[in-house]
């Protein structure tokens, strides 16, 4: 079976995980082998050290897409949610995969930041508030969009279910499910 990469980027809260996982669970009851490179398990394991500079999250995402393309190149299904907030390391990864002939698709989880505050699974935006921490992405430290994603998922309009399936009839499009 041919692996592929599926990168979501999009701000802290926007859904990212979790319509990862929700994918993750269609495309194993279809029998695909399926991993998931959380963000934050890659910081505590494979980034252990590193902070949130620009170059230390350059550093983080291209690890990130090193595995994931090592992973897709092996035949798996490589489900990617990790913010990577500047374009040229999103581009970077996508290079590497294109040198390799591995599949990457990147999915823009474009939930407002409004509407990613309100979630606030991890406390980050009360804590940004209230001056705990600063460098928030998509409030005081940088996120630089898309600008054309091969999906454009909306978070706050659909269930996670939908949003799941979005990418798979994506996957299912190209080939790929």
């Amino acid at each position: 079976m041919t692996g592929a990469t599926v990168w979501l980027t999009g701000l802290p809260s926007a859904g990212k995980t979790t319509i990862a996982h929700e994918l993750a669970r269609t495309l194993r009851a279809d029998g695909r082998r399926v991993e998931v490179l959380d963000g934050d398990e890659i910081r505590e394991f494979l980034s252990a050290g590193l902070g949130f500079s620009r170059e230390d999250r350059h550093t983080n995402v291209q690890r990130i897409g090193f595995v994931a393309e090592l992973l897709a190149r092996n035949g798996v299904l490589a489900l990617v949610p990790v913010i990577a907030p500047f374009t040229d390391s999103r581009e970077a990864v996508r290079k590497r995969h294109q040198g390799g002939g591995t599949a990457y698709l990147e999915v823009h989880v474009a939930t407002p930041v409004e509407v990613c505050s309100v979630r606030d699974v991890k406390g980050l935006y009360a804590k940004q508030a209230t001056g705990e921490i600063s460098g928030l992405t998509g409030v005081d430290d940088p996120y630089e969009e898309p600008e054309s994603p091969d999906l454009r998922i909306e978070s706050q309009d659909q269930t996670v279910r939908e949003s799941a399936a979005a990418v798979h009839a994506l996957l299912n499009e190209r080939g790929l499910a």
